[in-house]
């Protein structure tokens, strides 16, 4: 699992926060932040273990994020 980085628990203790003190408050702009600053620290910690990709490799990946590819 990747380690998680100060935003992440930031924003984990900001979600806390709102729903401990504001129940019905929306909190789903943070949910969506906590989960791109998850898959972002996830992606950090694979490429950090990988070799170097090659363009051609980042540019599947990058379309891959983007929902351009049903690979």
């Amino acid at each position: 699992m990747a380690k998680a980085s100060p935003e992440r628990l930031r924003l984990r203790a900001q979600i806390g926060a709102a729903t401990r003190h504001h129940p019905d408050a929306d909190t789903t702009d943070l949910r969506r932040e906590l989960a791109a600053v998850k898959i972002a620290d996830y992606i950090r910690s694979i490429v950090a273990e990988a070799p170097p990709l090659t363009q051609e490799q980042r540019d599947r990946l990058a379309l891959l994020l983007r929902g351009g590819a049903d690979q």
